[in-house]
């Protein structure tokens, strides 16, 4: 036990040496972070759409949190809670592209209250349980902190008798009691609305902008709608806009065949599964020109499309097959096909002996990143691909009553959850109300409900999201947990 002990302290004095003796330039703490980056990247996890919007809004914060500490004469700080889904690694992979297991991932949440880079990459790096050892090789300066020059400011650290002896405040234990105090929603509107209003009123005119080109085009163009696949901010929207509204000047013609369709600005080009036309916001004009200009093609493959989830239909006793864009990954048309095409072909070899449209209104999605079927609360089968057909057939039938129950409950959730959002929009007199993807309806539904119980003076005018956790966007939206307390 002494042994432990006394490691424990020189492990601790070490850190403290470090911390003072060494500093990271911003480039150092990006490649600090790289097995962290590399755990979390959103683009990891395309087959987990729910967990990749969570850890999009929290690298956007721990950004933020990195770029103020970077700041010159930056003092005043708030800790910061994160939540990141963290990919699980193999113990014994040596391949650090594949080292990760096919049991996907871990929740992982921390608090960030540190004032350096390098205490800080060190508390996320120890948080997700990742190595701190290449560090020590990292190019780090050797100059100390500016507070830590003149030994004369440096604060004096005085043992715990002498604030006992004397009736002083302990500092590093109000501290610890400041972070330890769970985050009220009243107290945290109290610390962030006037920055929220600053914000808002700052985007309103491109709010305004923003609507006008949207109608603008939609009406010019015939579209069914324009969306966007992620929470870009306000001015990015506007850029993407203007880029398409140069487009439609330059080659009208070219956009002849989008009446009634969806255009969606996402990460790359092409048309969706859900039949929505995809322009990546990295694409130049040349390739938003060829995807417009390939639009006959991508109708008839829709067609083919079609006619592919009608025939699974007729195999699977009328079971309706669908996809939801709010829970599955952004498909192009061609890969959503190709899925369709495999798993017909497996269900026509192994001629299973369902009644025709014995199952006629139920639900089914496929999914290629599951080894066993499950049904969704929302009462729609989710399907491997892979799946064997004779355990399918059995897992349908088990599960076909509770299915329909569940279907129902969502036709009555939906509509609890839109009468929620318009009463809590009017009681607040909010300018806008929503929740993001990752949120489900009950979590709203719950929310809405405890919402409603309080009085919250501050949310006048004000563009309010459901999350997972409390934020303030570039543009004045406040975010808050759907389970706040």
């Amino acid at each position: 036990t002494v042994y432990y002990f006394i490691r424990l302290c020189l492990e601790k004095i070490l850190l403290q040496c470090i911390l003072q003796s060494r500093t990271l330039s911003g480039a150092d703490a990006i490649n600090a972070l790289r097995p962290f980056y590399f755990a979390v990247h959103p683009d990891f996890f395309g087959q987990h759409p729910k967990e990749r919007e969570v850890n999009e809004n929290s690298l956007k914060r721990l950004n933020g949190y990195l770029e103020n500490l970077q700041k010159p004469g930056f003092r005043s700080f708030k800790p910061t809670q994160l939540t990141f889904y963290v990919r699980e690694r193999e113990p014994n992979s040596s391949n650090v592209q594949e080292s990760f297991s096919a049991s996907g991932f871990r929740a992982v949440s921390f608090t960030l209250h540190t004032r350096d880079l390098l205490s800080t990459v060190l508390d996320i790096l120890n948080s997700c349980s990742l190595s701190t050892e290449h560090i020590q090789s990292l190019n780090v300066n050797s100059q100390p902190h500016k507070e830590a020059k003149s030994t004369v400011n440096r604060p004096i650290k005085w043992d715990k008798t002498y604030y006992s002896f004397t009736g002083f405040k302990d500092p590093e234990e109000e501290l610890e009691q400041a972070q330890r105090v769970e985050t009220t929603l009243i107290s945290w509107l109290d610390d962030n609305e006037a920055s929220a209003v600053k914000k808002l009123k700052k985007s309103l005119p491109l709010r305004k902008e923003l609507e006008r080109l949207k109608f603008e085009l939609s009406h010019q163009l015939q579209l069914s709608d324009i969306r966007w696949q992620r929470s870009w901010g306000i001015a990015h929207r506007c850029s993407q806009l203007h880029s398409l509204g140069r487009l439609v000047q330059q080659r009208p013609e070219v956009l002849k065949n989008v009446k009634g369709r969806t255009v969606v600005f996402t990460d790359r080009s092409g048309m969706s599964a859900a039949g929505h036309i995809m322009l990546g916001t990295m694409d130049v004009h040349h390739h938003w020109t060829k995807i417009f200009e390939r639009l006959p093609n991508y109708y008839k493959l829709q067609k083919r499309l079609l006619f592919l989830e009608d025939r699974i239909s007729q195999l699977l006793g009328g079971i309706q097959v669908i996809y939801i864009e709010e829970l599955q990954p952004l498909l192009t048309l061609e890969e959503y096909y190709e899925t369709l095409d495999s798993f017909y072909n497996k269900l026509r070899d192994s001629r299973l002996p369902f009644h025709p449209r014995s199952l006629r209104g139920l639900q089914m999605i496929l999914e290629s990143d599951r080894y066993a079927p499950s049904l969704h609360e929302f009462g729609h089968f989710m399907i491997p691909t892979v799946c064997d057909p004779a355990t399918l057939q059995w897992f349908i039938f088990a599960k076909a009553q509770e299915a329909r129950k569940n279907l129902k409950r969502k036709e009555e959730m939906m509509i609890t959850e839109k009468e929620l959002i318009d009463t809590s929009t009017e009681k607040f007199s909010l300018d806008r109300l929503y929740k993001e993807p990752s949120v489900s309806s009950a979590q709203m539904i719950d929310c809405c409900k405890r919402l409603l119980e309080e009085s919250l003076p501050y949310l006048q005018g004000m563009h309010l999201c459901i999350s997972h956790f409390y934020s303030v966007l570039q543009d004045g939206d406040l975010c808050i947990p759907w389970n706040w307390k």
